[in-house]
């Protein structure tokens, strides 16, 4: 009886053996098949990273186009958002400062209460670029905006410094839709009351 037993065990332990031996080669053929599929995918991905740029390239040229000229007709009027706690101010005074290095355009009331102001700097210009013609007339659109968020709508303007901005500020004001009822240059004028600066070396 024990004879029997043991050839019986042999034969079914034989077959489990080699259940177990062909079991792990398909294992093996399928990471041998994934392989190349992860080498796919990973050429695959690169191939995506190029087309995202494509799709952005569009936007900045749609931006692209700027009014760099000076003419009162070809300014673009901005939006006016009526301002959160508007003082309903019709008419006011705007002061232009223009230097040599900056330009800077304050909008107040007929008491001198700001309502609005803009600079070269703030708009975005920087360096040289704050003392142009194209920056003043920038920085006078802002300030204007600003105002007639306000009410503005009439406008005396004193021009004040001896800037490359003086006229394009002007004119913009004019552009956006402002009325000017009067442009008065009040540049300080020195009558021999104070020393002058020593001489510059350059």
């Amino acid at each position: 009886m024990a004879e029997p037993e043991n050839p019986t065990n042999a034969s079914s332990e034989e077959p489990k053996a080699e259940e177990p031996k062909s079991t792990p080669v398909p294992a093996d053929s399928k990471h041998s098949e994934k392989a190349p599929v992860s080498k796919a995918d990973a050429s695959a991905k690169p191939a995506k990273k190029p087309a995202k740029p494509k799709k952005e390239q569009p936007a900045p040229t749609a931006a692209a186009p700027e009014n760099l000229s000076l003419s009162a007709d070809e300014v673009e009027k901005p939006k006016i958002v009526k301002a959160k706690g508007s003082k309903n101010v019709h008419s006011g005074i705007a002061h232009v400062l223009a230097t040599f290095n900056n330009t800077i355009v304050t909008i107040t009331d007929m008491k001198g209460n700001v309502i609005g102001w803009s600079s070269a700097g703030k708009v975005g210009f920087k360096g040289s670029r704050k003392s142009t013609a194209y920056a003043a007339q920038m920085v006078a659109q802002d300030a204007s905006r600003q105002a007639m968020g306000h009410g503005l709508k009439e406008v005396e303007v004193l021009v004040r410094g001896p800037g490359a901005g003086r006229e394009s500020a002007v004119r913009a004001l004019q552009a956006i839709g402002l009325d000017l009822t009067l442009i008065r240059d009040v540049t300080p004028v020195p009558h021999n009351g104070c020393r002058p600066p020593k001489q510059r070396r350059v």
